[in-house]
């Protein structure tokens, strides 16, 4: 029985897409999509997103992308998942409420387990809790059983990626004394500046919240640079932690890097401008496997049936190996990193 007589949805017709879902609910005003790319390989696994999208097409492309992102993200890191996201339009700062995640969670539930959400930017673990009181599937959750916060995998995943281009480039995966210029200091980024000041690398970074920058400055003695000239750095390595699209054929010509291997999604705005990265010998970690971790973390949940951080950790740190089969790859076929990667999922998903 519906728990909630105002959800209504809306099939949405996405060419390449299994399933693609406009949930509205008057009582609390829940307006979400949820996107199912590839089930091939198992249930839609990927996050829920809460972001104050301007309008209802931005959403629909951001969470196209994402779970394109995912089915990519378990093909290569060998999952027995596939690619879904869902976006919930709000602002997580005032927007948020029990009854909007209860609609939310009946929605999911609605989906029979051919989806299963967990936190993403603008959600938590308490949000996740409440829809998880309507429906089991969801992971990440803040109890003894489960894999709680994502974040610090997501992070030593982008740091074994960054191991890997410094690998290529140098011969050697060592950070110490490389310079790495970090775009965005979240949950993610904030603790992959942690693990690099660490371990010797020099510090370049920047995030929209100026007072969060200059703490983490004087903890890691890190140079600052504004959101607008961070990708401009000249360094070894660009991590960008933030937002997608900012590699896009109006920065590329710009950037001052050897390599780009950040945590964040859709790096690319298109599939093309890996090769403008390839063409200007700027060597590129993509995205969906640099930043698997998290997703790597939360499907333990599901995997063995009970949560297992050190499988968890393993299958991450093997993370390095697949990105330099990557790049031989790549090398071998005279093709950008980001197209051999997807040679790999098209071989997972098709055989």
């Amino acid at each position: 029985m519906s728990l909630l007589t105002s959800l209504t949805y809306k099939l949405i017709d996405v060419e390449g897409y299994e399933k693609t879902l406009y949930i509205t609910d008057e009582t609390s005003g829940l307006r979400a999509i949820i996107c199912i790319h590839n089930t091939i390989l198992g249930p839609a696994l990927g996050g829920t997103r809460m972001y104050p999208y301007a309008n209802f097409e931005d959403a629909l492309s951001d969470v196209k992308r994402l779970a394109r992102g995912m089915t990519h993200k378990s093909a290569l890191a060998g999952l027995p998942f596939g690619g879904g996201k869902s976006v919930i339009i709000g602002d997580p700062k005032k927007d948020k409420t029990q009854e909007l995640f209860l609609a939310f969670g009946e929605a999911v539930a609605s989906l029979d387990g051919t989806y299963i959400c967990a936190e993403d930017v603008g959600t938590t673990p308490a949000d996740m809790a409440i829809i998880r009181s309507i429906t089991p599937h969801v992971v990440g959750l803040s109890h003894e059983t489960s894999s709680g916060d994502p974040s610090p995998f997501t992070a030593w995943g982008t740091y074994r990626g960054i191991q890997s281009v410094l690998q290529k480039i140098y011969g050697n995966p060592s950070v110490k004394g490389r310079h790495v210029a970090i775009q965005g200091l979240g949950a993610v980024g904030a603790r992959l500046a942690a693990q690099l000041f660490w371990e010797g690398a020099i510090l370049t970074i920047s995030d929209v919240l100026e007072e969060r920058t200059k703490n983490l400055s004087k903890t890691y003695g890190a140079s600052i640079a504004s959101p607008e000239e961070i990708l401009y750095t000249h360094c070894d390595v660009l991590a960008p932690c933030a937002l997608g699209g900012i590699i896009n054929q109006d920065t590329i010509p710009h950037l001052k890097c050897k390599a780009v291997a950040g945590s964040a999604n859709n790096q690319l705005l298109q599939d093309s401008d890996s090769f403008s990265l390839m063409e200007r010998g700027i060597l590129y970690a993509p995205d969906f496997i640099i930043n698997a971790g998290g997703l790597i973390n939360v499907s333990y949940e599901k995997i063995d049936g009970i949560y297992n951080a050190q499988a968890s950790r393993d299958t991450i740190d093997a993370l390095y190996d697949k990105l330099l089969h990557i790049y031989a790859l790549a090398e071998e076929k005279s093709i950008s990193t980001h197209a051999a990667a997807l040679e790999i999922v098209a071989k997972r998903l098709h055989g």
